[in-house]
């Protein structure tokens, strides 16, 4: 196994109930990197939004994003980021603030997330908003830098495939050039 020397950083990405916050987690465990939970940046008004079953505008995420485009370049050193990053223009917002960004893309169908926020307690995110994240959602597959999981396969599995890609698939505007 190669390894990659540039150092990673990393958007652990996909609608609501894909399970952004456990891959992130145990893929910045994986990668003896920080983790920055994406929700924990919203303003306030954002999260009463939401708990209130309202979806956010590109307004309301404006500012969310300025700060975790923020936080990603004060992280030079590598960094994991869950961030839902559902549009085109959210990404390379947050590609503008670190060259060389990732994306994990876990998918799963509507059905899949709409059950999964069903059975989470105490989240901020309600069920009824899951539609709107699908409505929203601009696929990530064809970018450079994006690594699509299928979000239903079990978590070891999901951590081995993003170590071997990081490890292996050089970032972004870092591939060897002969």
């Amino acid at each position: 196994m190669t390894t990659n020397p540039v150092p990673t950083r990393l958007v652990v990405m996909g609608v609501a109930g894909c399970g952004k916050s456990s891959l992130g987690q145990h893929g910045a465990a994986a990668l003896g990197l920080p983790l920055l939970e994406g929700d924990d940046f919203h303003p306030a008004a954002n999260v009463a939004k939401m708990r209130s079953g309202t979806p956010l505008s590109d307004d309301d995420r404006a500012v969310w994003l300025d700060t975790l485009a923020d936080q990603l370049a004060q992280r030079p050193g590598g960094v994991v980021l869950t961030c839902s990053s559902l549009k085109r223009r959210y990404r390379d917002r947050l590609r503008a603030a670190a060259p060389g960004l990732r994306f994990v893309f876990l998918q799963l169908t509507r059905e899949q997330a709409r059950e999964r926020v069903a059975t989470r307690s105490g989240h901020l995110f309600p069920a009824s908003l899951v539609d709107s994240q699908f409505e929203a959602l601009e696929d990530p597959s064809n970018e450079p830098g994006v690594l699509a999981l299928d979000a239903m396969h079990p978590l070891p599995e999901l951590v081995q495939a993003l170590q071997a890609w990081v490890h292996n698939v050089p970032a972004p505007g870092q591939e060897v050039r002969a």
